[in-house]
């Protein structure tokens, strides 16, 4: 039986020079992280105007968001 894990949405933007960075960022300390809609731009055109969203697992949430806000990227941070 496989087991469902609850994502939360931490940043959403068009910037892929932010998403790097947040890549970066949590793969340094070792968060797992999923880039949703990284893709969408085969159907959009490749006009980047559909923004892509960073999720953690809802029990990497507090730790993501602390690394995050102390990498000075707090006001990026979707609203909890």
């Amino acid at each position: 039986m496989a087991v469902e894990k609850v994502m939360i949405e931490l940043i959403r933007t068009n910037d892929l020079v932010l998403i790097s960075l947040v890549e970066a960022i949590l793969s340094g300390e070792r968060i797992g992280f999923f880039v949703a809609d990284q893709h969408m731009s085969a159907v959009e055109g490749s006009l980047g105007f559909l923004p892509r969203r960073v999720l953690v697992a809802e029990g990497d949430e507090v730790k993501a968001r602390r690394v995050l806000s102390e990498a000075g990227l707090a006001g990026e941070l979707e609203r909890e």
